[in-house]
């Protein structure tokens, strides 16, 4: 197998997965801050910074990987 073959196949899997990791990642962050400000209503502005914040983080790693996807993808031409 060539390695042209190989970056085809995995370099869309790799993107996919770390897209699902992103999604599940986020979705449990904020179903916590949710929760947590059930609990405590009046500390919902802290909450929700440090939601946005972990989310921001998340979202830079799914963006890492899709730049590193775009560069192996050149590879492949």
């Amino acid at each position: 197998m060539d390695y042209r073959v190989a970056l085809s196949i995995f370099v869309p899997m790799g993107l996919a997965i770390a897209a699902v990791g992103s999604a599940l990642a986020l979705g449990k962050a904020v179903s916590a801050a949710m929760d947590a400000t059930a609990r405590q209503p009046e500390a919902s502005t802290k909450i929700l910074v440090n939601m946005i914040a972990g989310c921001a983080l998340i979202e830079a790693l799914t963006i890492y990987s899709l730049v590193v996807s775009f560069q192996l993808m050149g590879k492949i031409q």
